[in-house]
């Protein structure tokens, strides 16, 4: 009779583990479509600057263009940024997989994702994107060892 399945790893959320997570994760659209919003909000403003309406409201629906703008053109170092500068940053992370799922625990979160929530398991170059109700969650193979990554990849 064969043991259960359990893998226990630690690792820290610095900006190497988030970078990573976003580039494995995030699709950057680097079309026009992207600045659609942006170039709403700037030629907004700009008519209402010409018409004479109320210039400090011209000047702010502007200002909304420019920073969505640099949210579209900066999207990985503005997201780094809030990630670095939130209190899980440089904390220690136990991860769990075992037969009932991934769990995945620190001083600010606690979370369970049991296999039978998994919808989907999307293997990326340096990671698992893992799909459930509650969201997607990105784990790392650089954390994993070889019985763990064979593991998942049975749960594919």
């Amino acid at each position: 009779m064969t043991s259960p399945f359990s893998y226990t790893t630690k690792y820290s959320l610095d900006k190497a583990h988030f970078s990573e997570c976003f580039d494995e994760s995030v699709t950057i659209d680097t079309t026009w479509r992207a600045y659609t919003k942006a170039l709403g909000f700037f030629f907004v403003g700009v008519a209402l600057l010409l018409t004479g309406m109320n210039a400090y409201a011209s000047w702010f629906v502007i200002g909304l263009g420019t920073l969505e703008w640099g949210n579209v053109k900066f999207k990985k170092t503005w997201w780094l940024w809030r990630q670095m500068m939130s209190k899980a940053a440089e904390n220690e992370v136990t991860l769990t997989l075992d037969e009932q799922g991934i769990g995945s625990h620190s001083f600010y979160v606690n979370s369970q994702i049991l296999w039978g929530d998994v919808s989907e398991i999307i293997v990326t170059a340096r990671g698992f994107l893992i799909k459930h109700p509650a969201g997607t969650n990105y784990v790392s193979k650089q954390v994993l060892n070889e019985t763990a990554l064979a593991f998942i990849n049975n749960k594919v």
